[in-house]
C-alpha cells in the first residue's frame, strides 16, 4: 500500500487536484465560519432574551425558548435536509450552499444560545442584584456586570463546540455542496488511495479547526477575568 501511494503522490498533488482541494476547503471554511459568527451573535442574542424578566417578553421568550429546544434536538442532516426540501417546495431559487449555509446557522445559533444562557446563568444572583441597586438597565447589567464574569464560563464550550461544528459541516456533501468530504469522495471515486485522499482530508481539517481552539485558547485568557486569589 505505501508503494501504491508514493506512485500516486504526482498525481495526486497535481495543479487541478490542489485547485478543487482549495476550492472544497474555501467552502468548509466559508460554511464554519459565517456559521460560527452568525451563530455566536445571534445565539447571543437569544440567550439574552430568554432570560429577560419583563412580562411583555413572555411570548418572545416562549419562541425562543422553542427554536432552542426543538433545533437543539433534530440531527444536522434532518435540519439540512428539511430546509432542501422547504425552499424546494417553495420554489426558491437558492443554491446548494446557501441552503447549506441556512442550515448551519440556524443549529449553531440554537447551540451557541444554550451555552451562553448557562454561562450567564453562572453568575451569582448577587451580582444581578447589585446591579439593580445601582438602578442599571437589564442590557447594562448584561453588558457592565454579567457578561465579563460569565466569559471564562461561555468561551471553552463556545469554541470547543465550534471545533465540532467545522466537521459537521461535511454533511452539506449530502446535498451537493462541494466541500472537503465531498471532494475526498470525488478524489477516491476517481482511483486514488484512500488512505492518501483522507489523509490529505483529515490534514485540511486539522489546518482549520487547530488554529481556531488555540484563538479561544487566546481569548479565554484575555478576556476571561481569572477567579483566582
Amino acid at each position: 500500500m505505501f508503494g501504491q501511494i508514493v506512485e500516486e503522490l504526482p498525481r495526486f498533488f497535481s495543479y487541478y487536484n490542489l485547485l478543487f482541494f482549495a476550492k472544497a476547503l474555501g467552502v468548509t471554511f466559508a460554511l464554519s465560519a459565517i456559521g460560527c459568527v452568525v451563530g455566536f451573535s445571534l445565539g447571543f442574542a437569544l440567550a439574552a432574551i430568554r432570560l429577560t424578566k419583563r412580562p411583555a417578553a413572555a411570548p418572545l421568550r416562549v419562541a425562543v425558548a422553542l427554536f432552542i429546544e426543538l433545533f437543539r434536538r433534530i440531527p444536522f442532516l434532518v435540519t439540512l435536509m428539511l430546509t432542501f426540501f422547504i425552499f424546494q417546495a417553495l420554489n426558491a431559487d437558492l443554491s446548494m450552499f446557501t441552503v447549506a449555509l441556512i442550515s448551519v446557522c440556524v443549529i449553531a445559533t440554537a447551540f451557541i444560545a444554550e451555552i451562553v444562557r448557562s454561562g450567564l446563568e453562572s453568575v451569582h444572583q448577587n451580582q444581578w442584584d447589585a446591579a439593580a441597586t445601582l438602578n442599571f438597565s437589564y442590557w447594562q447589567t448584561l453588558r457592565l456586570v454579567i457578561v465579563p464574569q460569565a466569559w471564562k464560563i461561555i468561551l471553552p464550550p463556545v469554541f470547543g463546540f465550534f471545533v465540532l461544528f467545522i466537521k459537521d459541516t461535511a454533511l452539506a456533501s449530502q446535498i451537493g455542496v462541494v466541500e472537503l468530504a465531498f471532494a475526498g469522495k470525488t478524489m477516491n471515486n476517481k482511483g486514488f488511495s484512500a488512505a492518501l485522499v483522507y489523509g490529505t482530508v483529515l490534514a485540511l481539517y486539522f489546518a482549520l479547526s487547530y488554529p481556531l481552539a488555540r484563538f479561544g485558547k487566546y481569548l479565554e485568557t484575555r478576556l476571561a477575568p481569572t477567579r483566582d486569589r
